[in-house]
């Protein structure tokens, strides 16, 4: 897998076991990297600014890794775990959403986040670098039933809140004491009806202008910081 720009680097080369090649501007600049990499026996590849655009589909400031495959963890990891705040996302489609979440996520203590195999972006390079190198930071994992998931989930004592405005309640009117799974929808179509039925509660956010929809990556944030405020309050 395909990785790139200089903060998402700076993460992987923490963990030099994962990187397995480096792919190089001619005449790269930034002597903290260059001192890095100097310090590994990871091998690099001097490359024009036309190969390196046409290896990967993004802003790579310049560097590119080669690295291992992104690691998922078993979900079962997360069944006895105290307090416990996980995010599931309902088939989200944006990359760059994703990587947002998981940058939030990470910054905000969330125990992991879990998506499906199926019809949902999974974890990439662009995802990577939206991240900003976040995602080796966080537990992610890859489910593939989301509904089978999330009743395991309940039956392990875990408050299911999704988000959207049928049938809903204001978000800062939920006790989100104890192990909470907060649920994020697609972008377009919100959150599928299977899962909405598995919530204990639904809860939005209140609109006071003209638009009545917020990013998900931006309700994600919202919903995050009101659910650690709270535990930690």
């Amino acid at each position: 897998m395909l990785v790139y720009g200089r903060n998402v680097a700076c993460e992987y080369l923490k963990k030099v076991e994962k990187v397995r090649k480096i792919y190089l501007l001619e005449g790269f600049r930034d002597q903290k990297l260059l001192s890095i990499i100097g310090k590994t026996k990871i091998p690099v590849v001097n490359c024009s600014k036309n190969e390196l655009d046409q290896l990967v589909n993004g802003v790579h400031q310049g560097i590119i890794l080669d690295v291992v495959d992104f690691s998922y963890v078993n979900v079962d990891q997360f069944y006895e775990e105290e307090d416990c705040f996980l995010v599931i996302l309902d088939h989200l489609e944006d990359p760059h959403n994703f990587g947002a979440i998981i940058r939030t996520s990470e910054a905000a203590g969330v125990n992991g986040i879990i998506i499906p195999k199926d019809r949902g972006v999974l974890v990439n390079g662009t995802v990577i670098k939206t991240s900003v190198g976040a995602s080796e930071n966080i537990d992610i994992s890859l489910v593939t039933n989301l509904h089978h998931t999330i009743e395991e989930l309940k039956k392990h004592g875990f408050w299911i809140i999704g988000t959207g405005f049928e049938n809903s309640v204001d978000y800062r009117d939920i006790d989100y004491s104890g192990k909470i799974v907060l649920v994020i929808g697609n972008e377009g179509s919100g959150i599928s009806p299977i899962i909405q039925r598995s919530c204990d509660f639904m809860a939005k956010i209140p609109m006071y202008g003209k638009v009545n929809s917020l990013n998900a990556s931006v309700a994600a944030g919202i919903m995050i910081y009101e659910v650690v405020k709270q535990k930690k309050g």
